[in-house]
């Protein structure tokens, strides 16, 4: 796919992969579309990529992906600068150590991580059609495999654990995009997920210390987990391909839970009530 000049929006840009993959996005050309929740960040970010790309391309937009209310109108004013979008990255993600709600009372991780993107990428079907051939991806996790969705209770509002939290979000990242992958595979749209690897970010500082530095020694750079992004976006290899799951590039099998087609679909209907879509 060549991707000079496509437009993609890229969430989460400010730290971790997502600040790599939008460097290495920048330095290919594209016009980069970010949205942020702190725009201070975003402006010095956005200045960063400019001087070491020599691309202006770059536009920050505000929204926090906590609030139902603010992406509906990151989406709307996205609608108003661009007709078509090519590539979506739901690469956002956080990890909530105790219970904690977004703006709409809904259990953090669950909000952020499925939510959100669920919402966003919703939004934005119909530029991605126009635009099509068109990409979206969405970052998961290995950890995906301890959290099998609980439709009983999905934001443990009875029993919390934020490992399982966590992982559930993932699980239901893989789940979304092998329902959406079916759904739009006509309009010339594929949809696939991955995993960056075990990377050192942010997402890991309250950790027990002790298991952090301990880990450090198996994790891999936010550039190295940011290539599979990239190479999601933007390889010829993968033309076509849709409703997989990827981990160092390579197509892998998740987990039974996350390949569940009747869970894909209740999730989805559960998401849809969620979300209001």
């Amino acid at each position: 796919m060549a991707i000079d000049g496509k437009i993609i929006v890229l969430t989460g840009a400010t730290s971790g992969i997502g600040e790599d993959a939008a460097f290495l996005l920048a330095s290919m050309g594209t016009l980069l579309v970010l949205p942020v929740r702190n725009m201070e960040k975003g402006e010095n970010l956005k200045r960063e990529i400019i001087e070491r790309t020599g691309n202006s391309n770059i536009h920050l937009m505000e929204c926090d992906l906590a609030s139902f209310t603010s992406i509906r109108n990151f989406a709307s004013d996205l609608k108003k600068r661009f007709n078509k979008l090519h590539v979506l990255i739901n690469n956002a993600g956080i990890w909530e150590r105790d219970r904690k709600e977004t703006v709409d009372g809904i259990e953090m991780n669950f909000g952020v991580n499925h939510l959100a993107p669920f919402l966003l990428t919703n939004l934005l079907l119909d530029e991605l059609r126009t635009g099509a051939p068109s990409r979206i991806i969405n970052v998961s996790s290995t950890a995906h495999r301890y959290g099998k969705i609980n439709f009983d209770d999905p934001e443990g509002k009875k029993r919390f654990c934020s490992i399982i939290a966590y992982g559930r979000s993932k699980n239901a990242n893989i789940l979304f995009t092998r329902r959406l992958a079916r759904m739009v595979e006509k309009d010339g749209i594929t949809v696939n997920c991955l995993h960056p690897g075990f990377v050192s970010t942010h997402l890991f500082d309250r950790l027990n210390p002790l298991i952090r530095y301990g880990g450090r020694l198996f994790m891999i750079s936010p550039h190295k987990g940011a290539e599979t992004i990239v190479y999601l976006a933007s390889s010829d290899e993968v033309e076509g391909v849709t409703g997989e799951y990827f981990a160092r590039k390579k197509i892998r099998k998740p987990s039974a839970s996350a390949r569940d087609d009747a869970a894909a679909e209740k999730l989805w209907e559960l998401s849809r009530k969620y979300t209001g879509i």
